[in-house]
């Protein structure tokens, strides 16, 4: 089995526009070939949608969920490239399901580009400084920190969330409607709203 580095899932990103998760899936699913990887994509639709990624998406929705009991409350911008899209019934459920999603699952950060660097440095730093990191030798540390940075993305980026009761993450899911709309679409922003929070 190849191993999936950071520079192939890099390269495989840069040829395909797709999104990290899914390069990294690709990788391991063809044993880190990155011709085969270009094709598993295309097959997943992820390239057709990584393709539009770079149209323009300024028309969309604000969607909101409030949860039961009024306690809890997320706005959401979700963009697409045209008011056409954005009044399809399709679209709409896709903006409740992440605003939903965000609701439940109270992530930080769009995506993992979205993460300010001093912040994913601190990070870093952290899990690097960790006692039990400490204790492992020098060379496996920094896979340590990428294994953690993983998990941790996991919890606080949406795109990397698992969405649901489903395998795949969100990042996949508006890829996925990126394929059946046939328009760029994007989480840009969220905030959630939970009664009695610090400010």
């Amino acid at each position: 089995m190849a191993e999936i580095t950071a520079a192939l899932v890099k390269e495989l990103r840069d040829r395909t526009g797709a999104g990290f998760m899914d390069c990294k899936k690709a990788l391991t699913e063809t044993d880190g070939d990155i011709d085969q990887a270009i094709e598993w994509l295309k097959e997943k639709g992820v390239a057709k949608a990584a393709g539009k990624a770079g149209r323009e998406a300024r028309d969309g929705l604000i969607g909101s969920y409030i949860h039961a009991g009024g306690k809890l409350g997320v706005l959401i911008e979700v963009n697409s490239e045209t008011d056409f899209v954005a009044r399809n019934a399709d679209f709409q459920k896709l903006v409740k399901d992440i605003a939903m999603q965000v609701a439940g699952m109270a992530p930080s950060y769009v995506t993992i580009e979205s993460i300010p660097a001093e912040e994913l440095e601190a990070k870093k730093a952290e899990l690097l400084a960790d006692e039990a990191t400490q204790k492992k030798p020098a060379e496996i540390r920094e896979k340590i920190v990428e294994g953690q940075l993983n998990k941790w993305y996991k919890e606080v980026v949406l795109y990397e969330q698992i969405f649901r009761d489903t395998e795949m993450t969100v990042g996949e899911l508006v890829t996925e409607a990126v394929a059946r709309i046939g328009e760029n679409i994007r989480v840009r922003r969220f905030v959630r709203f939970q009664l009695g929070e610090a400010l």
